[in-house]
């Protein structure tokens, strides 16, 4: 039987069922980056510090840095380093106070031995300390890691180490400038596996630095947002590959 024309002798067109973009089907979910993280200005505190000290510019920069990235929806800060350089000071002060006390309670020809156990003990823990420090954790001021589920479960770990660049010496003086301003730089390794570490799926590498004047104004007073844009460039480009 032929189909029915409506009131302008046109057959109707059959009516296909719409079509919704289905969830399975879908690329699995990036994970979020650095810069898809609003940040209210009720949020920060006024951070300032005197610009003709390197070490406060530094660590301004450190702190803002970590306080950044160990949002809760960003990376979960790991606190190895800090964790092994504080159980090897206080190992030491523990060492120092029970040789003192042994010290002090023996008689001094007897308790020469022991101290002189305790003394080398507290030499050996304090070299350990500073090598430590030194060799394994060197300028690393952040080590992140960021557990997600896509099918299947995704780590990432970011290690970030920070230094300042000197002013070159044509560029010295006595005003802090744009120009001859010292540097604040970063390296930054990233990695994304899975299978427990066992499948590699990404990884990137980069190296920058930019003037601590781009941060800070005449007065010391940190604009923490230009910061933040920085860092997270810096950390979306590793994150995609597109590291240096």
């Amino acid at each position: 039987m032929a189909p029915r024309k409506n009131a302008r002798g046109l057959s109707p067109t059959p009516s296909t069922p719409e079509r919704h973009p289905s969830s399975v089907a879908s690329s699995p979910e990036k994970p979020p980056g650095p810069l898809s993280i609003t940040i209210s200005p009720e949020e920060r505190e006024i951070i300032k510090v005197n610009n003709y000290s390197a070490a406060e510019l530094k660590n301004a920069c450190d702190d803002a840095l970590k306080r950044y990235l160990s949002r809760p929806v960003l990376f979960k800060q790991i606190h190895l380093h800090t964790d092994v350089r504080l159980a090897l000071g206080w190992a030491g002060v523990f060492t120092a106070v029970a040789t003192g006390l042994y010290g002090w309670k023996i008689d001094f020809e007897k308790s020469k031995p022991g101290v002189w156990v305790g003394f080398i003990l507290y030499l050996v823990l304090t070299s350990l300390q500073t090598l430590y420090s030194y060799f394994v954790e060197g300028d690393t001021i952040f080590v992140g890691r960021r557990k997600t589920f896509s099918k299947r479960i995704i780590t990432e770990r970011i290690t970030i180490s920070s230094s300042t660049l000197p002013v070159p010496s044509s560029k010295l003086s006595l005003k802090p400038s744009p120009t001859n301003s010292p540097s604040y730089s970063l390296s930054i390794n990233y990695v994304q596996s899975t299978s427990g570490g066992k499948s590699l799926l990404a990884k990137g590498r980069t190296h920058e630095s930019k003037e601590y004047s781009a941060f800070f104004d005449e007065k010391g007073v940190m604009a923490q947002e230009v910061f933040e844009r920085w860092i997270g460039e810096l950390v979306e480009a590793v994150m995609e590959g597109k590291g240096a």
